[in-house]
């Protein structure tokens, strides 16, 4: 990772985002004050969390918390735990949370935390005391109509089971809508935490129809291995489609014949990572230039570049990643005719989900995991669809058409509460 960050073309995530905003609000013919409104977040809280470590010291930890904009109801967005966590990070994510509601229709703006941290250095009771910490100092701005965390990089159900244990004890009534990515016994949903996985499967499948693509022996490429990357590897290997690279953040493998997922998920570890075992790698740069059918950068951003945009050999990029691909790369794949499904679309199958867990907590009756799945589908389909055919009328790229429709929900709630 500090190598990635050594790059010179290393883009300003929050700049990169201002800039399509602002194309997406021109294009839809709305004021520049709309475009004010909407560069950054509403609301940013900065905290400071005193940590009693294991060793009897204490440790002062930096979180955020960004609400971008709750014109169409209350925010929402995970927490991440992660040591190389900015504040422009964070409001970046917060705008790309509200984009992503929009995309799926759903009654959310967009929110995001984090703290300065790594997890993979702390113990089990430090990390506890952390995450308690981080709600004690955030407890006035959020709340189940207010503001919803969820999961997010190095953050997991059990975080999130501590982060509403506390919230409970401060408001002295159980919340179980205060939050989303929680353990089933605490009422979280069924296919929560496959939920980021499967909306890209579906986009993928969609993309794949578009381009007269049969997933079933098509060769597939994801760069990362985590969560989101996991479940993807496993859905389209069950799918019939042939992995034939896979990567995590010491390296990558390749084998043009598949991998053998079912063997790799056994033999990694709880971070996600298996190339270690491995003697014969190659890099991730390697693996971006495979020659496959569907690429799926699922791991970090700016990891397509104008320096390897014309080397990805791939028809279609599915990112699953947050801002994997830049604004240059994006126009160099479009004219090159590569069907690019942008990060917006593709991994709001989380927040969908995430919604479906806080309907259910508010209503007190809970989905079967055929009932959240088939929720999800119907939600996927339809805002692919959406963006497609927007992307062809208006003749954008699916990243534009995907902010325009992103933009365009909270744009009027905005207009109609009187704001602009």
């Amino acid at each position: 990772m500090e190598e990635q960050e050594k790059q010179p073309e290393q883009t300003d995530v929050l700049a990169s985002t201002q800039k399509i905003i602002k194309k997406a609000l021109d294009k839809l013919g709305y004021p520049d004050e709309m475009y004010e409104l909407m560069k950054e977040p509403i609301r940013m809280l900065t905290v400071r969390i005193p940590v009693r470590m294991d060793d009897g010291s204490t440790r002062i930890f930096t979180g955020f918390r960004a609400q971008h904009n709750d014109a169409v109801g209350p925010t929402k967005g995970g927490v991440r735990f992660h040591p190389n966590v900015t504040e422009k990070e964070v409001k970046a994510l917060s705008i790309w949370m509200s984009l992503k509601a929009g995309i799926v229709d759903l009654p959310y703006g967009g929110g995001k935390g984090g703290i300065i941290c790594d997890p993979r250095e702390m113990s089990f009771r430090e990390l506890e005391r952390v995450s308690r910490g981080y709600v004690r100092a955030i407890s006035q701005i959020v709340g189940p109509t207010k503001d919803i965390p969820a999961p997010d990089i190095f953050t997991n159900s059990q975080i999130m089971a501590w982060m509403l244990d506390e919230y409970s004890r401060i408001r002295e009534f159980d919340s179980p809508g205060f939050i989303t990515g929680k353990p089933l016994v605490l009422g979280g949903s069924h296919g929560r935490e496959s939920a980021t996985a499967k909306g890209v499967t579906i986009c993928i499948r969609e993309a794949a129809k578009k381009k007269g693509i049969e997933i079933d022996g098509a060769r597939v490429v994801i760069q990362g291995f985590g969560n989101a990357g996991s479940f993807l590897a496993k859905f389209m290997y069950d799918a019939g489609a042939i992995v034939i690279g896979i990567s995590d953040a010491y390296g990558a493998l390749h084998d043009p014949e598949g991998l053998d997922i079912d063997y790799l998920l056994d033999r990694r570890d709880s971070f996600g990572t298996v190339t270690k075992l491995f003697k014969k790698t190659i890099s991730n740069e390697e693996l971006l230039e495979l020659d496959c059918d569907i690429l799926v950068p699922a791991a970090i951003e700016n990891q397509i570049t104008e320096k390897n945009a014309h080397e990805i050999k791939a028809s279609i990029v599915v990112e699953a990643a947050n801002g994997p691909t830049t604004m240059e790369a994006t126009r160099i794949l479009t004219e090159r005719d590569v069907l690019l499904v942008p990060d917006v679309l593709a991994s709001a199958g989380g927040v969908t989900v995430s919604y479906f867990e806080w309907v259910q907590n508010n209503q007190g009756y809970y989905w079967t995991v055929e009932e959240v799945e088939g929720k999800l589908e119907a939600v996927m389909v339809d805002s692919f669809d959406n963006i497609y055919k927007l992307s062809r009328t208006r003749k954008v790229d699916m990243r534009l058409a995907a902010y325009m429709i992103g933009v365009r929900k909270m744009a009027e709630a905005s207009r109609f509460r009187g704001w602009v």
